[in-house]
């Protein structure tokens, strides 16, 4: 008698006898946007999404994101283990959250904060601008009221070279924009420009630290000294918020006696983005509140359904904890003499990129890499090609360089800009030098090409 197989028999036989891209799914389409009619295997369905991510751009070689690329095996295991973390159940993962309050103290201490600073973990910088940009205009709002004044007018002061997110803020929470223009040889707030656009109705004024057009760091302490003096005069206690996104992670480590963080009375809140300098996967952030009285009691929420009471102010409600746990890891693994080396090497890594950009001909740089690891440059000539034809052509050697306008006051200048990150090794940036050296060759032929043609013509003619 012949014994029947099971189906899982029949199924191991079949996979054992079928070659990796032989199989069914490997021959014929799957729906793209309906769910498939039946269930695949597993090691298929990683096949096929794995090969179709393969025309990814390299992520270690994209010049354009300020986002973490690398980090050690170490972290990832870490995090790969905490993925299944929900944040915001801190009853049911006490741990995590001691951990998350601990980076929230790490955090405070490095922009030197008071001891009786407060702050939270975000997603990245945008949720925490978010909430930082909601505690402004709920104290403003409380200060109006205590006055009998109305609270249905709110600006806030920010630079045109702001993060979208800040445009954001202000469409979803109905707060108008003052928008301090640029000009074309300066790329950042000019503080007495700033101070004139403050009313009654100003909850605040956004500096940047390390701005994403061109890395510079903004002028904060005389913006800051500027506020001083006009709160003085006006009555008004307009605060001042430090986007520190890109240089909050960066500027205690290389630029430590640089006065921008809660040294400066006015302060009263900063935001960080982890996933920038802080060298963890996307995405986390982390927002710091001077003291308890600047993040006002009824933005927080209490949360006792899954099991004790939660206080939370966030955005986003279930997120994983393992961003957290990656921050913490380099918090513990780095240390102060850890970052400070980072951001040295990255630093002397963008200042030396820079200066070899510079010295090959057709580029003006606009920033150096001096403040953060960033700069950007322009083309000397534009009438011959452009930052753009630039960009087009790397990116057939696998870099993908950014180049765009910059805003409103400096709009006619287009740059591009570099972002040296953790992984970014002098090699790769000599291999960058070699590429875009062959880049400006290509394109010099092709204008010189392009002019003999256009002479030919004119003299036909």
């Amino acid at each position: 008698m012949t014994k029947k197989r099971s189906p899982s028999s029949h199924s191991e036989s079949a996979s054992v006898l079928t070659p990796a891209y032989g199989g069914r799914f490997m021959r014929e389409p799957i729906p793209k946007f309906t769910l498939p009619k039946d269930e695949m295997d597993a090691d298929s369905a990683y096949r096929l999404i794995h090969d179709e991510l393969m025309l990814d751009g390299n992520a270690r070689l994209n010049l354009a994101t300020f986002v973490t690329t690398w980090m050690e095996p170490q972290a990832q295991r870490l995090m790969s283990e905490t993925f299944d973390k929900n944040m915001i159940d801190k009853d049911e993962y006490p741990n995590t959250a001691m951990i998350e309050e601990r980076c929230i103290k790490i955090v405070a201490n490095l922009f030197n904060a008071p001891s009786e600073a407060t702050g939270s973990s975000a997603i990245g910088s945008s949720e925490a601008v978010m909430l930082a940009g909601m505690a402004m205009k709920w104290n403003w709002r409380a200060r109006q009221r205590a006055k009998g004044k109305p609270t249905d007018k709110p600006n806030l002061i920010l630079g045109t070279n702001v993060q979208v997110v800040w445009e954001k803020f202000c469409r979803y929470w109905d707060v108008e924009p003052r928008y301090v223009p640029m000009a074309p040889d300066r790329y950042v707030i000019d503080p007495e420009d700033t101070i004139s656009k403050i009313d009654e109705n100003t909850i605040g004024i956004v500096a940047i630290l390390g701005t994403t057009f061109t890395g510079e760091y903004e002028p904060i302490k005389e913006v800051h000294d500027a506020l001083v003096a006009s709160n003085a005069s006006t009555g008004f206690e307009v605060p001042l918020h430090v986007d520190a996104a890109s240089g909050g992670f960066v500027a205690p480590f290389l630029q430590p006696e640089l006065e921008w963080d809660f040294r400066l009375p006015l302060v009263k809140s900063i935001n960080v983005s982890g996933h920038k300098y802080g060298l963890v996967y996307p995405g986390v952030g982390w927002v710091v509140w001077r003291d308890k009285s600047e993040l006002p009691e009824d933005l927080i929420f209490h949360v006792n359904y899954l099991g004790g009471d939660m206080p939370t102010f966030t955005l986003n409600f279930s997120r994983p904890g393992n961003q957290i746990v990656g921050q913490y890891y380099n918090f513990l693994r780095l240390g102060r003499t850890g970052y400070k080396q980072v951001m040295e090497n990255l630093g002397s890594i963008a200042q030396q990129l820079s200066a070899r950009i510079a010295q090959m001909g057709p580029f003006e740089l606009l920033s150096d890499g001096s403040a953060i690891p960033v700069f950007a440059f322009k083309v000397k000539n534009p009438e011959d090609y452009s930052v753009y034809d630039v960009s087009d052509h790397l990116r057939a050697y696998g870099w993908q360089v950014p180049a765009y306008s910059m805003p409103e006051g400096a709009e006619s200048i287009h740059v591009l800009r570099i972002v040296v990150r953790e992984g970014f090794s002098y090699d790769m940036g000599e291999m960058l030098l070699a590429d875009l050296t062959k880049v400006i060759e290509k394109l010099e032929q092709n204008s010189s090409a392009q002019s003999n043609d256009n002479s030919g013509g004119f003299a036909h003619v």
